[in-house]
């Protein structure tokens, strides 16, 4: 998550904040303060006043503020396939490659100073299993899953899905470690999960 004009002190940061259009100053204000909060208690009131803005404003790009965190998890949904996307660019053709850059990612997420869990699972947490971001959110993990199951693949991982499965909710479950309890235990999930994936058997060519 990128809140470095947020992070920046001072009437630099404002004016960074300041200069940005109205929509972004929205969406980004908005998405620090959903994954440092929560959704349902931030009100519109504390938004637009963050996003040095009014409410008008936000309504014109905006209808509602399920709209607007519709849009909050889309974005995330879409940084995160664009991760996918330029592991794969980087190293087209070198599935083990991709997978090492890919554990190195994790690490990055996981010793991030202002990481506090799954941005997309908090969300899905506080909503309404009908709320049309949980359609988004519950996609973006399919393909999040299924990502993992074509990389192992063709990796020639012998039990691709059962591998992709473990993985997932290894990371899933690290990033939920550290909403709830600090980064103790998921500080070891990287070793942990390079050790699984050494251990996990594969298939021999020809």
């Amino acid at each position: 998550m990128n809140t470095t004009l947020l992070n920046e002190n001072g009437k630099a940061g404002i004016a960074a904040l300041a200069s940005r259009p109205p929509r972004e100053r929205i969406l980004l204000v908005a998405r620090d303060l959903f994954y440092r909060h929560g959704l349902h208690p931030v009100s519109v009131e504390a938004i637009v006043d963050a996003a040095l803005t009014n409410k008008m404003t936000l309504y014109r790009h905006f209808k509602s503020k399920d709209d607007l965190i519709v849009a909050y998890v889309n974005q995330l949904a879409s940084e995160g396939d664009i991760v996918w996307e330029r592991i794969a660019a980087d190293s087209p053709g070198d599935p083990q490659k991709r997978l090492d850059a890919w554990v190195d990612h994790i690490e990055d997420v996981l010793t991030n100073k202002y990481e506090r869990g799954c941005a997309l699972a908090n969300a899905a947490v506080e909503l309404d299993p009908d709320h049309p971001a949980r359609a988004v959110i519950e996609a973006y993990k399919r393909r999040k899953r299924e990502g993992l199951v074509q990389l192992f693949k063709a990796a020639r991982y012998r039990d691709p899905e059962r591998l992709a499965d473990e993985v997932f909710l290894l990371f899933e479950g690290a990033r939920i470690s550290i909403q709830c309890g600090g980064k103790g235990p998921a500080s070891r999930v990287v070793s942990m999960l390079r050790g699984l994936l050494a251990a996990g058997p594969r298939r021999t060519r020809g």
